[in-house]
């Protein structure tokens, strides 16, 4: 799963026992060289959909990790792309390796569920793989957070796989993990939430609609269909009235 530059297994031990800020901190120089980080198909997919929807002038990477999303929207957006995140290590990374010839690149250490921007200060808001660090309960805050940031008219949008089938190994392989994670957390503090199964499109839909976003769905056609002729990707995207 890793390539010889990432971390080794003490590494992420030592990451999976700490809290989830503490643990990216230790994570971020070898992050990219990780399976967590979100795919260049994805990021590329997810932009060339975007700018059909477009124009848009100013974006936020919700949860940005190493600013892979920011370098992706920089080909977006016309005028600034900010990227928030909580992990001062992670933005650390991504300040170094972030270049754009665009729009100007910015990066704020912040909490996704207090956002520290005034509000409508983005036409754009993006978040890619960020959401099982989210417990259920924290979704409707953090989708009203991303709705006050958004200008009327304004887009809340990011990519969701569709489930593996309970036939799968991958199925098995992620409902072990959040065992794991359950397990993990019951037994050790601080906890760290990393819940892949617990991100699902109805209740996803549910919530948005109750933070007052009108919410769309558009299919990847880079990553073709399932045998029951459904996107294997999608985009959702959520609007502010305008």
């Amino acid at each position: 799963m890793f390539s010889p530059e990432g971390p080794s297994l003490r590494e992420l031990a030592v990451q999976a026992l700490s809290s989830v800020e503490r643990g990216y901190d230790l994570l971020a120089p070898k992050f990219d060289h990780t399976p967590f980080r979100t795919p260049d198909s994805v990021l590329d997919a997810v932009a060339s959909a975007l700018r059909r929807l477009g124009p848009f002038d100013a974006g936020l990477d919700l949860c940005c990790g190493t600013g892979a999303g920011v370098g992706a929207l920089t080909g977006v957006c016309a005028k600034s792309v900010t990227g928030v995140d909580f992990s001062a290590g992670m933005l650390d990374v991504a300040r170094r390796r972030t270049v754009s010839r665009g729009p100007r690149v910015s990066w704020v250490r912040g909490d996704a569920r207090a956002l520290p921007f005034a509000p409508g200060s983005f036409d754009l808001v993006v978040s890619f793989g960020a959401f099982g660090h989210f417990l259920p309960r924290e979704l409707p805050g953090l989708f009203a957070q991303a709705r006050e940031v958004l200008r009327p008219g304004g887009c809340f949008a990011f990519p969701i796989v569709a489930p593996p089938r309970p036939s799968s190994p991958a199925y098995w392989m992620l409902l072990g993990f959040d065992a794991v994670m359950r397990v993990r957390n019951a037994l050790w503090r601080p906890p760290f939430v990393m819940y892949y199964r617990d991100f699902r499109l109805g209740d996803v839909r549910r919530e948005l609609a109750g933070a007052g976003l009108q919410v769309e769905l558009h299919a990847l056609p880079e990553f073709g269909e399932r045998p029951d002729g459904s996107p294997r990707v999608r985009m959702v995207v959520a609007r502010r009235p305008a």
